[in-house]
């Protein structure tokens, strides 16, 4: 079973998020912004993050470039915006290799977004 990052600042989205998760069978941990997500890093390890992008102290793209450039974590990173600007943010994030799902999101293409990504760093890891 593969353990999730769930990184929100708004409660019932967070519990949206993870029931729907674990519903699917996978381990969820919590955390309400970049620097608390990126403590719980320092303790247990994840399969995939997923984050907001608006968050209060650290956000989604800033915890990105944390995990990728400052950490070295190569896990698949899920991105969930309501921003407009969405192409320029997907140029600042294909160097990071951090995919974006656009908010309102269907819990259910979530899941398979996430279904999908676990099994392609599945394969990425069996490569190497």
């Amino acid at each position: 079973m593969a353990k999730i990052l769930v990184v929100e600042d708004e409660a019932h989205i967070a519990r949206v998020m993870s029931m729907w998760l674990t519903r699917h069978g996978y381990e969820i941990v919590e955390a309400t912004n970049g620097r608390m997500a990126l403590d719980l890093l320092d303790r247990e390890e994840v399969d995939l993050i997923i984050s907001d992008m608006n968050m209060p102290i650290l956000d989604g793209l800033r915890l990105a470039m944390a995990v990728r450039n400052d950490r070295g974590l190569r896990m698949p990173f899920l991105l969930v915006t309501a921003r407009c600007d969405q192409r320029a943010l997907m140029a600042q994030l294909e160097p990071l290799s951090v995919k974006i799902c656009p908010k309102p999101f269907v819990p259910s293409r979530l899941v398979t977004a996430i279904e999908e990504m676990l099994a392609e760093a599945a394969v990425e890891e069996s490569a190497s």
